[in-house]
């Protein structure tokens, strides 16, 4: 096999490179990468880099990515109210699972976003 070490980033599609750096570091209030390249902007998140992507800089369409990517918050609800005060929607109520919290919204390109929280202990014992 190939022996991945681990991922060291997602990239989001977006037409409009300007209005997604507003969005991932002043909405979501990411801290962008300063050692990135400024034609790949990158953003910060703990454990994954999201970069974003101008399709067309590397030959490609555009394409909205619609699975969520899960961005861990402490507290969904309280995520949640902070951005909807920004002006993001979202789709629908927060979805309780019996093991997590998770309220789906999307970026200004349509790609989509999950906030999260685990709160159930993992199946190995460990919590949240």
């Amino acid at each position: 096999m190939i022996d991945v070490e681990r991922t060291d980033f997602v990239a989001i599609s977006t037409q409009d490179k300007e209005r997604a750096l507003d969005f991932f570091g002043k909405t979501l209030g990411l801290k962008q990468n300063e050692l990135a390249h400024q034609d790949w902007p990158e953003f910060e998140t703990g454990n994954v880099t999201i970069a974003i992507m101008v399709p067309a800089q590397a030959g490609m369409e555009f394409h909205v990515h619609k699975n969520p990517i899960a961005l861990r918050v402490k507290d969904v609800g309280e995520a949640r109210k902070k951005l909807e005060a920004a002006g993001v929607e979202f789709r629908g109520e927060t979805l309780d699972t019996g093991v997590c919290h998770m309220a789906f919204f999307s970026d200004p390109d349509g790609n989509g976003l999950m906030l999260h929280r685990r709160y159930a202990p993992y199946s190995d014992g460990s919590k949240a």
